[in-house]
């Protein structure tokens, strides 16, 4: 099968199908929604022994993560199922009226909830062909929170995408979702030209930092600019501390290697940078670590991009190979390992500090433990940063905070790679981690990014939504006049 380019003017036509049946989905019951969810999880589940096959050839992925991220796929879908129904997302808040409200005025009825923002275009991703791609967390909390998704495959792995969209598709249906609640289209044309539709209200991306910024430009240069969630790098730097390193020093290297060439490297989670100290046996440990075999990447553009990384760091001065060699763009690269030193780590930032997206990594070592201050105030925004360390690390307790303006999700004594998906997840950051970075791309939270809040003042209780009806017609905790009320 070759899938082609959708036309620009079918893209058009897909995007006025997206906005009536976003329409449609948006006044479609709480509980409705939560079945529609889970029913297209039921599918994709069933499909398994299809849609697998297909991914690992067009990713070179093994069978057994791939089962592993189809599971995590349809668990996210069933959670925001159970999100749904649970409904303390919606945020319904409650003012009645009070003719004696301390301001000086009397204080009007005021009803608040979130709703869905509208059609919502989602990029795919190319290195997690179920749980970032056509079925992944931005289409299920956009599903979730009750908008249509028109989804824009990877062209990384097309066979699949169309596959996976006809799986979705037909189990929404029979589970009598709206008609074209969910499409799918192909090439960056259509992509950027949906981007630009004035129906989308929203878009989701995961990938590059180059191409989610051009993106999120278009995004924000439209007549009528929208929200662009752009996943886009992190190097997820990891800081060891001296006690630390001179307790377990072949722990912390085995674990690191493990964290940093699983998948071959390619996670946004992958910890790119460990700083260690110079007179610790770490680095000795790494440079006589046994490194796996090359492999593929997930498709060409990946490859290129990680050669020309890889290369561009090592070729900087006080930058040399510490184990592997160094990726060729004519076979499968293998781990390579770099080594440099704090000092010129902070004196060249820009490119030491470099997203690798591959099976590469760097290794700075410190002579005093100050250097991890320095390094960390020098960052970018990161989706992670690790600490390893010791309860009683004096250093540590300055360290995290600095950490934690630098990162969404700040980790001690445990590797970044491995993302659960959760009602406290943060995946998200400081740009160019992110470009919003008060969001999350994973977890419960990541339904708020397609939903806006609207207030109600001085409507009748008939016309007013569920959420915000005297009674509490949804069973849902609510804050009434200041005051949480939970149902009976």
């Amino acid at each position: 099968m070759t899938v082609q380019d959708t036309p620009i003017d079918e893209v058009d036509r897909v995007v006025d199908r997206a906005a009536d049946a976003s329409a449609a989905w948006k006044r479609t019951p709480l509980t409705d929604r939560a079945r529609v969810l889970r029913a297209v999880a039921d599918a994709l589940d069933a499909a398994g022994d299809e849609l697998v096959p297909l991914a690992q050839q067009e990713t070179h992925l093994a069978e057994a993560r791939l089962r592993g991220e189809l599971a995590r796929t349809t668990f996210q879908l069933r959670m925001f199922g159970d999100v749904l129904e649970e409904g303390t997302w919606l945020d319904a808040r409650i003012d009645h009226a009070d003719p004696e409200w301390p301001m000086g005025v009397p204080r009007p009825d005021i009803r608040r909830q979130l709703e869905p923002i509208g059609p919502v275009l989602v990029f795919a991703a190319s290195n997690f062909p179920f749980a970032f791609s056509v079925a992944g967390g931005d289409t299920a909390s956009a599903l979730a929170a009750g908008n249509a998704v028109v989804l824009k495959a990877h062209p990384g792995h097309p066979e699949l995408s169309a596959a996976t969209t006809r799986v979705a598709t037909e189990a929404l249906t029979a589970a009598g979702a709206p008609e074209h609640l969910f499409q799918t289209i192909f090439g960056s044309d259509a992509g950027v030209h949906a981007l630009q539709a004035p129906a989308i209200k929203a878009a989701a991306f995961t990938g590059s930092i180059a191409g989610g910024r051009a993106l999120f430009d278009i995004a924000s240069s439209r007549l009528e600019p929208i929200p662009f969630y752009g996943e886009l790098g992190s190097v997820n730097p990891a800081f060891v501390t001296a006690s630390a390193a001179a307790a377990r020093p072949q722990e912390i290297a085995d674990a690191f290697v493990a964290s940093f060439t699983g998948s071959a490297g390619q996670l946004c989670t992958k910890p790119g940078v460990l700083v260690v100290p110079a007179d610790s046996d770490i680095p000795q440990r790494l440079a006589a670590a046994a490194l796996p075999g090359g492999s593929p990447l997930l498709y060409p553009g990946i490859h290129e991009g990680y050669v020309r990384a890889v290369r561009n760091t090592s070729g900087r001065p006080g930058v040399d190979v510490l184990n592997g060699d160094l990726p060729m763009a004519s076979t499968d690269p293998a781990p390579t390992i770099l080594t440099t030193t704090a000092e010129a780590l902070t004196r060249d930032p820009e490119n030491l500090l470099a997203e690798m997206f591959g099976p590469g990594a760097v290794v700075a070592t410190y002579t005093d433990e100050s250097d991890l201050l320095e390094i960390a105030r020098i960052l970018e925004g990161q989706l992670t940063a690790t600490v390893i360390g010791d309860d009683g690390d004096a250093i540590a307790a300055e360290l995290l905070p600095v950490l934690a303006e630098k990162a969404g999700r700040v980790l001690w004594n445990q590797w970044p790679t491995g993302v659960s998906v959760t009602w406290a997840q943060q995946h998200g950051g400081p740009y160019p981690a992110t470009t919003a970075v008060g969001t999350t791309s994973v977890g419960t939270a990541a339904m708020n990014r397609f939903l806006r809040p609207v207030a109600y003042q001085n409507v009748p209780d008939a016309l007013l939504p569920d959420a915000l009806k005297e009674g509490n017609p949804l069973g849902i905790p609510r804050r009434v006049d200041g005051e949480l009320v939970l149902p009976a």
